[in-house]
Order: C-alpha cells, then sequence, then structure tokens
C-alpha cells in the first residue's frame, strides 16, 4: 500500500472533501442570500394586485426629496376583529412603501419609514406627537404632520367595508407632509365671528387644532385693516358673522371671482349677515328663517336637528358610507337661488337637507310655539330638489371652460351653511359635525383631488357546512390524514428491512 493510499492520508482527504462541501454550501447560501438582499425579485399574484403600488405613487416616491416617518397607532392584538383587521391592511401597505424607497442613499433622503406607537404604554412621546388616540395614522416630515383617521382607509356601504383605499391615503399624505408649504386658512374676524383662539364652548379652538394636524397653517384676518384677502389664502373662513361693510363685501367678492378664492361660510339663524349681494353672485340664498321639526326622531333631547340626507359628494360621502349625522342648533334654510341669472359656469349643489317633515319658520321672532302656517312659512317644494326637504348646507362651484381647449379650469368654489355651532367646541365633538367641516375645507382647497389610483376590493368568502360535514371534517383532520401518514411509515420501513 503507497503512502498516497494510507489511512491517515484517506482520513485527511475526507476531512479536506467536508471542509469544502461546507466552504461551497456556505457560499452558495451567502451568494443567495446576498441576491435576495440586494437584487430581489417580488412578483404580486393576488387577483386585485393587493400588495403593488400604483405606478402613479411610485413616480412620486421616486421624486421624494424629503424622509417621511409614518407613525401607526393601531394595536395589532386588539379586541376588535376591525380594528386587528385594518392593522394587518394597513401594515401591510406601509411595507411596500418601505419597500420602495429602500434603495435610497443611506443619508435617508426621501426614504419612508414606519414606526409603531403604543399611546397607552408610551404616553410621553404620544403626548409630544399629540397623538391621544389609537386608530389614526401620523405621517412626519419636519415640523409638517398630517394625521390620517381611519375612515379615510375603507369605502363603507351598510356598514361594510367594500374597499380599501390606504394607497390614496398614504400618497396623498406623503405629498402634502413633504411639500414645504403649508395651506394658509383665514378666518375673518372683526364682525362678531366665532375665532380659532376662542376655548370657550363657542370658539373654535378644537377645530383650528384639527385643522394644524393636517398641515394647515391657521390665520384671523380683519379685512377692515388688511383691506383686502392676503395672497396666499388657500380658503377663507367666515364663522357667524354679524355684518360686513360694503368695502368688505367687494374684497371678499375680487377674492373669489378675480383669485379663484374658496370660501367657507357659516350663517347664524336670526342674525343679518350683509352677504346677500355676494350669495347672489355664487347662485345662493340664505333664507330669514329657522328651521323646526315635529318629528322626535329628527331632533334630540337637548333640541339639536339631526341632519341626515346627503347628497352624494366629495363633501359628504364620507357620512353616507359609515351613516354619520350632523348635529346642528338653531339653523336657517341655505339653498340655490331659483332666481340666479342662468350661467353654464355655475354649478350649485344642495349637500344635506332635513327630514320631510322640517319647515322654515318665519315668525320665530314670535315668543308663541312654533307652528307651521301654510303658504306662509318656507316648505319642502315637491318639484325641486331636494324633495320635500330644505337645504341647510349647499355648495357653489365656478368651472369655466378655456376658449378652444378641451378641458376645464376650476374656478372659486363657495360651501354655505346654515348653522355655525355645529363646527364650535361645544359640538365638533359628534364625528359628523367633525366629518363634514374638515371635508369641506379639503374640497375647497383641492385636497379632495383623487390620485389615479384604483380602490382594492374587499373579498369576503364565507364557508358554509352542515353539522355532519363539520363531524366528517373533524375525524378527517384527527383520524385519516395521521392514519394515512403512519401507514406511508409503515410501508417505508417494512420496504427498506426487506
Amino acid at each position: 500500500m503507497g503512502a498516497w493510499d494510507s489511512f491517515s492520508v484517506n482520513r485527511w482527504k475526507r476531512t479536506i472533501n467536508l471542509v469544502l462541501q461546507a466552504v461551497l454550501f456556505l457560499s452558495l447560501f451567502g451568494g443567495f442570500n446576498y441576491l435576495a438582499l440586494h437584487h430581489g425579485w417580488r412578483f404580486d399574484l393576488t387577483r386585485n394586485r393587493s400588495h403593488t403600488l400604483s405606478e402613479e405613487t411610485k413616480a412620486y416616491l421616486r421624486s421624494l426629496d424629503q424622509p417621511v416617518e409614518l407613525i401607526v397607532t393601531l394595536d395589532r392584538n386588539a379586541d376588535d376583529d376591525n380594528l386587528a383587521q385594518a392593522y394587518r391592511d394597513i401594515s401591510g401597505l406601509l411595507q411596500e412603501y418601505v419597500n420602495a424607497t429602500a434603495a435610497k442613499p443611506s443619508t435617508n433622503l426621501g426614504r419612508v419609514t414606519v414606526r409603531h406607537l403604543d399611546v397607552y404604554r408610551e404616553q410621553r412621546l404620544a403626548e409630544q406627537l399629540e397623538i391621544d388616540r389609537a386608530d389614526v395614522i401620523l405621517a412626519l416630515c419636519n415640523d409638517r404632520r398630517q394625521v390620517i383617521p381611519l375612515s379615510a382607509f375603507y369605502t363603507v356601504r351598510d356598514g361594510l367595508a367594500t374597499a380599501f383605499t390606504g394607497e390614496q391615503a398614504i400618497t396623498s399624505a406623503i405629498l402634502s407632509v413633504s411639500n414645504p408649504e403649508r395651506p394658509h386658512l383665514y378666518f375673518l374676524a372683526g364682525h362678531g365671528e366665532m375665532l380659532p383662539s376662542d376655548v370657550s364652548a363657542r370658539g373654535l379652538s378644537l377645530l383650528a387644532d384639527e385643522l394644524r394636524l393636517r398641515n394647515f397653517a391657521v390665520e384671523t384676518i380683519d379685512l377692515s385693516q388688511t383691506r383686502g384677502v392676503p395672497d396666499d389664502a388657500a380658503a377663507v373662513i367666515l364663522a357667524a358673522p354679524d355684518s360686513y361693510s360694503a368695502f368688505e363685501v367687494e374684497q371678499l367678492r375680487l377674492y373669489l371671482s378675480n383669485r379663484a378664492g374658496r370660501a367657507i361660510i357659516l350663517l347664524r339663524a336670526g342674525i343679518e349677515h350683509g352677504l346677500d349681494d355676494l350669495l347672489y353672485d355664487w347662485g345662493l340664498v340664505a333664507d330669514d328663517v329657522v328651521v323646526y321639526d315635529t318629528d322626535t326622531n329628527n331632533v334630540t333631547e337637548m333640541g339639536e336637528l339631526r341632519i341626515a340626507a346627503f347628497s352624494p359628494h366629495p363633501i359628504t360621502q364620507t357620512l353616507i358610507d359609515n351613516s354619520l349625522p350632523v348635529f346642528v342648533g338653531a339653523t336657517r334654510v341655505v339653498r340655490p337661488d331659483p332666481g340666479r341669472p342662468l350661467d353654464n359656469a355655475l354649478r350649485t349643489e344642495v349637500l344635506a337637507a332635513t327630514s320631510e317633515t322640517a319647515w322654515g319658520e318665519r315668525n320665530y321672532r314670535a315668543r308663541t310655539m312654533p307652528v307651521y302656517d301654510p303658504g306662509f312659512d318656507l316648505k319642502g317644494l315637491a318639484g325641486f330638489e331636494p324633495r320635500n326637504r330644505l337645504s341647510v348646507i349647499t355648495s357653489s362651484e365656478r368651472v369655466t371652460p378655456p376658449e378652444g381647449l378641451p378641458f376645464s379650469v376650476r374656478g372659486g368654489r363657495v360651501v354655505l351653511f346654515g348653522n355655525a355651532d355645529f363646527a364650535s367646541n361645544g359640538r365638533i365633538y359628534a364625528p359628523g359635525n367633525q366629518n363634514i367641516i374638515l371635508n369641506a375645507i379639503d374640497w375647497c382647497v383641492d385636497r379632495d383631488i383623487q390620485l389615479n389610483t384604483i380602490p382594492r376590493p374587499i373579498e369576503r368568502f364565507q364557508l358554509n357546512l352542515s353539522q355532519t360535514e363539520l363531524v366528517k371534517l373533524r375525524y378527517s383532520l384527527l383520524l385519516i390524514l395521521p392514519g394515512a401518514a403512519a401507514l406511508f411509515g409503515l410501508i417505508v420501513y417494512w420496504t427498506r428491512r426487506s
């Protein structure tokens, strides 16, 4: 036997062979992991492409030049099944944003990151971020922030979620907070208006806080002092004014007409406001009446009207989807003016209306119990929309088609409310109240524009089994499948022995 064939040499050969196999295996394993980490391919095989961002969103993310952090307050272990499912839906979507921006430079420039926050265990951090709810997503970029409520992630029909709209909500929030310019909202002051700095029950401080959370800059102006609406105004808000001078009304008219301005007007019942001529220009009228309703189903114990009839519109769609009513105090009727001049560029719409049993009391200053007086008081008309109801919220929009161009250029927008106290600190706690005023502001500043992304339909599958079928399934899982595995093992064992 030669030295090369000795036992010691063979032992070294086997050892080196095993070492080389181990090295090759580790190299192969490491190579695959390197390729997966840096050159991985992902395939979305779901029917609705639930795990794929739209090309429009990807284009926005590629141009993102500032880091954005998304803070999730949802609890994966929530007792509510809907909240637990929402956590799974939203967490999966946010991971797609993280993956889409993961190739950004190491400086984190333009990257999207996600952090989960327990508002109960991390109370100090939650207070710093001004978050006190466990059902929102917060988008942060430098000092800009926007809160995304859970309702923005789903389309609801008859109390059941039918589509997931999370991509629109998240992408819109990222675009909003990454924009260094904050939309400026100006509340008019100097005429008894409700103010965003007022913390009393009649004030609008809670509304102002919600607007700041949504990346708005909130300020107040007095037109008699500024002599005009500032150039950077995204919209002006007139909250329960007593009256305006002719000069101030003219400044508002110039802002709305010449600068395609936007205005939210909240009127009080029984108060002269001096805006009749301005409203006429926009095809609107505010009747000097107070709405009463004898149906106890439409009036709360506190005497508030329950408004639950809405027309489909970006301002009201969330309320329709979630069956949210609006609760208001004394309100006047505001409606499209039937005597307005013909103007094809002007579009007026009724957004919310009373029940069919309500009427507009003209003699509301009398101390007697109000009673409907046919022919004198205002009643819903059978041939006029909303049919047999009184309009309490309406909108007007001027859309002018440019000469020789196939598209339209949006002009001014006005949303007119027949009540103002629904947005006050004392009433904005009602979900419908907060929802409709915030939606109206979003619509006025064009935040209602939907991205070109299709909502993902939510598919539900139900397995219906009879009691007999359930028993058969139970025995199959407990006996047949384990028995088949045991039998296969015995066959293999017997074959090897033979």
